[in-house]
């Protein structure tokens, strides 16, 4: 039938469009497999040109990576996202270590304000329904867990969820909440009910007496 689009001529129409909006092509996308990582689906999987992606991480179906200018979004290695994942460099750098958890649930990490930059460190977990913006710091091991928003937050570094000294693990947000400014140390959690209030820090051991 005249008019009939051959696959060769849409994967052609598909890679015009990401040029359009600044994200990798499909055949450039899979060249990341080179190194170890894993997309899950190429067409559903959107990164920026800009990118830096380092090795073996793994990109489930519905995540996009997006970044204004080079240097702007560092990925490191062995990271995992989960569908539903949006991580926007729009107006400062996004920075992320190794091996974190950024799903299941809808996750976005974002700088859109001016003067906002964001590290997120290594072996960090971050599930539900998550919104990270602002000059933020999450150290390693840090967790974010519920149903959160957050701005100019800094969670201290510490062992992953794994630690069994929970004490000594990176500080957690979890619950339901939203906050700015807050500032959390080593080993310390707030759980949110509607806030995420400062007189409402404990340490971890609290919720996990069995792991001190």
């Amino acid at each position: 039938m005249t008019g009939d689009i051959t696959q060769s001529g849409l994967i052609d129409l598909i890679d015009e469009q990401r040029s359009k909006l600044g994200y990798l092509s499909i055949s450039a996308l899979m060249a990341l497999t080179k190194a170890g990582n894993v997309i899950l689906d190429p067409f559903s999987t959107l990164i920026s040109i800009h990118a830096d992606i380092g090795r073996d991480n793994i990109f489930h179906p519905a995540v996009r990576l997006d970044a204004t200018s080079p240097a702007t979004l560092e990925i490191g290695s062995r990271n995992t996202f989960y569908g539903d994942t949006m991580i926007d460099a729009q107006t400062g750098p996004i920075t992320i270590g190794n091996d974190n958890l950024f799903g299941e649930g809808c996750v976005h990490v974002a700088t859109s304000q001016p003067g906002a930059a964001i590290t997120i460190g290594s072996d960090g977990r971050y599930r539900g329904s998550i919104q990270i913006s602002g000059l933020s710091v999450l150290g390693d091991g840090s967790q974010i867990l519920g149903n959160i928003i957050v701005r100019d937050v800094q969670l201290g570094a510490g062992g992953s969820f794994r630690h069994p000294n929970a004490d000594e693990r990176g500080a957690v947000l979890k619950g339901v909440g939203q906050g700015s400014g807050i500032i959390l140390q080593t080993g310390q959690v707030i759980a949110g009910n509607g806030t995420l209030a400062p007189e409402n820090v404990r340490m971890q051991s609290f919720y996990h007496p069995d792991a001190k």
